[in-house]
């Protein structure tokens, strides 16, 4: 089973098993990452499940849709990396992936 590594603003690591055919928000949320909340349900409505993709990995997980776009432009802690973890459908090449949570997601 390949692994994703959370990793919050203050350096905590949550390391969480996930499959294939979930969003990286559904892997967090049911496996109580602090911070990652989905309040939208995935609908990429509200922005509190971003994250910010290791940058040896951003090429892999993609860049940010449109509807991404919206809600991240809107979002003072946003980088280059950011995503909305609701809109990465995960892969199991993706084993060892690491994603940063911003300070505001504490």
């Amino acid at each position: 089973m390949a692994v994703v590594t959370f990793v919050s603003h203050d350096g905590k690591k949550h390391e969480v098993p996930f499959q294939e055919g979930q969003s990286l928000m559904q892997v967090a949320t049911n496996n109580a990452v602090p911070g990652i909340d989905g309040d939208c349900g995935g609908e990429a409505a509200c922005g509190t499940c971003h994250v910010i993709v290791d940058p040896q990995w951003s090429e892999e997980v993609g860049l940010s849709g449109s509807d991404e776009e919206e809600m991240l432009a809107m979002n003072p802690e946003r980088q280059p990396t950011s995503r909305l973890s609701c809109q990465i459908p995960v892969s199991e090449a993706w084993d060892g992936l690491t994603v940063l949570m911003p300070e505001f997601q504490m």
